[in-house]
């Protein structure tokens, strides 16, 4: 139940950065260069809820069932692909390569979590 709510909980932050995303970025900027390149990456920013939802939902998880072990591995595993993403991606991508690598390390934590899952339902069965 608590999974479906924080996955309820991203959609709206997604659907909000979506609607408001705009107006987000005048108020905390006035300058209009800055608004304009601000705008430019408000769509990493509907993303990044959504991508992150798997990778923050396991984190409780594994918190509270004191995993830690796998989760720093898997923090490892994430913090390596993130870096191969960054190397890869920003010389040609920019900004923008920096917002997908950083997508792909919240894809890559959720992913390597879940393929951990396992083990930790093993573990609360004992």
């Amino acid at each position: 139940m608590t999974s479906l709510w924080g996955l309820w909980t991203v959609i709206g932050f997604a659907l909000a950065f979506a609607a408001l995303g705009g107006w987000i970025v005048d108020v905390m900027a006035t300058a209009p260069e800055v608004r304009s390149a601000a705008r430019a990456y408000l769509p990493w920013m509907v993303a990044a809820p959504l991508a992150g939802w798997a990778a923050w939902m396991l984190d409780g998880i594994f918190i509270g069932a004191t995993a830690t072990r796998d989760m720093r591995n898997m923090m490892v595993l994430s913090s390596l692909v993130y870096l191969a993403a960054v190397l890869a991606l920003v010389p040609s991508l920019g900004n923008h390569g920096l917002w997908a690598a950083l997508i792909i390390s919240f894809l890559a934590r959720g992913l390597s979590l879940g393929a951990r899952y396992p083990g930790v339902e093993r573990l609360a069965q004992s």
